[in-house]
């Protein structure tokens, strides 16, 4: 069985301290294989929130991380560093790969970096990004998950929410469907859900699910949803089908603790496509 826990849009410099306190509480009780950032780690890019988000990031121990920029972790008031050096803080943080992969006996995961300095919001994937992901993707075991993070969606639930959509995704979804991907991690909306975009992309060759995470730890939360975040569990021992589910974990202001809430069991290369949601 593997873990990976999916934290997105942290917004460092917004941070609730009692929520910060609570998800590290729940990495440490989960001991999750992968740790996956999804972008929008900080709230205006700064040095110092950045160096909260890697204080954070510290917490977890030896456990592996994979971070990926959003659109809030370029610059947005200094134009010069927008345009001459966006990553500077984020890379002084984490590292020059601003697309950064983790592979295990179970477990594939690509990040791809969507933000764009002469975008304000809008995220992009290219085709020669396109191409690399699909590349690793087709290199992959049959027992492992095959996971793909980006920040901005690739399919939304809500017509208010498809200008946020990532610029690009009908070429990304189709070519990664045929590369062999299961499930494309993103963040941006704080909305948090579960889609299967075999349903939503016509035409896919194979099931593949869009799993969006809302605020991990901002007070930027929207609407009713409190801060969340997705647990994504992967069992491929049984020699049969592989076996996935979704959890969404949410911060309780009763307990000051994460709690799950939902559970999806994700159907991966069956012949119909199907999801089970049990809610807790």
């Amino acid at each position: 069985m593997t873990l990976l826990l999916q934290i997105s849009d942290t917004h460092f410099g917004t941070e609730r301290p009692q929520v910060v306190a609570a998800l590290l509480r729940l990495v440490a009780a989960l001991a999750p294989d992968l740790v996956v950032l999804s972008g929008d780690i900080t709230q205006r890019a700064r040095r110092r929130q950045f160096s909260a988000a890697r204080a954070f990031v510290d917490a977890f121990g030896a456990t592996p991380t994979l971070v990926v920029p959003g659109n809030h972790d370029i610059p947005l008031f200094n134009p010069l560093a927008r345009l001459c050096y966006p990553y500077a803080n984020h890379q002084r943080a984490f590292g020059a790969d601003l697309e950064p992969s983790f592979e295990s006996a179970e477990l594939l995961v690509l990040g791809v970096n969507t933000t764009r300095a002469y975008r304000h919001k809008d995220g992009e994937v290219s085709m020669q990004q396109i191409r690399r992901v699909a590349a690793r993707l087709e290199a992959a075991s049959a027992a492992q998950l095959r996971v793909v993070v980006t920040h901005q969606p690739v399919a939304v639930t809500r017509a208010q929410d498809e200008k946020n959509l990532l610029h690009g995704r009908e070429r990304a979804v189709q070519r990664w469907a045929r590369a062999g991907a299961d499930l494309i991690l993103g963040g941006h909306i704080h909305l948090p859900y579960v889609l299967p975009l075999h349903d939503t992309f016509a035409g896919l060759s194979r099931r593949m699910w869009a799993v969006q995470a809302g605020t991990a730890l901002s007070w930027r939360t929207r609407g009713t949803i409190d801060n969340s975040v997705n647990v994504i569990r992967h069992d491929a021992s049984g020699g049969g089908a592989r076996q996935t589910t979704v959890e969404r974990w949410d911060y309780s202001e009763t307990s000051e603790e994460f709690e799950q809430i939902a559970r999806h069991e994700l159907a991966l290369d069956g012949a119909q496509p199907a999801l089970a949601v049990t809610l807790s």
